[in-house]
């Protein structure tokens, strides 16, 4: 299974989530945002940056592997911002 495609003429992509996070005993919800295009190959995570969002880049990777999806071949962008 992939979400990869070599399509020359594939626009890029964006898909925009509700999630939640915690910070102590406090609860927040967060709106993820992920970009998908062509570009030179990379996994980056923007915002709300603490080392373990900073390390989830490789948990990431690990769960798409285990659910049987491949790695792109695009540049990948995932924001993480509080919700309005």
């Amino acid at each position: 299974m992939t979400f990869d495609d070599d399509s020359p003429h594939e626009p890029p992509r964006l898909t925009k989530i509700l999630s939640g996070a915690t910070y102590g005993v406090a609860a927040y919800i967060i709106e993820i945002e992920v970009h998908i295009e062509k570009g030179f190959p990379g996994f980056t995570i923007v915002g709300l940056a603490d080392l373990a969002i900073r390390e989830s880049r490789e948990r990431v990777n690990a769960a798409m592997k285990n659910c049987g999806f491949t790695c792109s071949r695009r540049k990948i962008t995932v924001n993480l911002a509080p919700a309005d």
